[in-house]
């Protein structure tokens, strides 16, 4: 799943020490921010992420993105940027959280299965995985209906 957020990137200069502080008006209380501008998006795309994969595996809802042309940077200097998100690759590298499923299937089906030598976790993750290639807000639309 591949989202895009807006973020606020506020320049700051104090005691001799430079960089950016990042906010993301869409998720509350998800900030970051670096030395350098680089730096400050990476943290960025990584604070982002991990909200919203905190959010999904609590079974919360994702808010919505707001439109870039409706976030404002208040701050001298500031400025409104869109920080792309790809949660699923994410997620692969930094969530290790299991969930065990009880499932039904046929017992022919099974057999065979076994006797192939079958991932049946696998599998199923593979199959779940390309069957959610939905828009954020089809997302959160399914959340919702929870």
């Amino acid at each position: 799943m591949k989202l895009i957020y807006p973020a606020i990137f506020t320049p700051y200069d104090e005691d001799g020490e430079k960089g950016y502080v990042v906010v993301f008006p869409d998720l509350p209380g998800c900030s970051t921010g670096g030395d350098s501008l680089g730096e400050a998006l990476e943290m960025a795309e990584d604070a982002a992420s991990g909200w919203i994969l905190t959010s999904i595996e609590d079974g919360e809802t994702i808010p919505q993105a707001s439109r870039i042309q409706d976030v404002h940077a208040e701050e001298e200097g500031a400025f409104v940027n869109l920080v792309r998100l790809d949660i699923g690759t994410y997620a692969k590298l930094h969530s290790n959280k299991a969930v065990k499923k009880t499932l039904t299937i046929p017992q022919w089906l099974n057999t065979v299965a076994e006797k192939e030598g079958v991932n049946f976790s696998k599998i199923l993750q593979e199959a779940l995985l390309a069957s959610i290639h939905a828009s954020p807000k089809e997302m959160t639309h399914q959340q919702n209906e929870k």
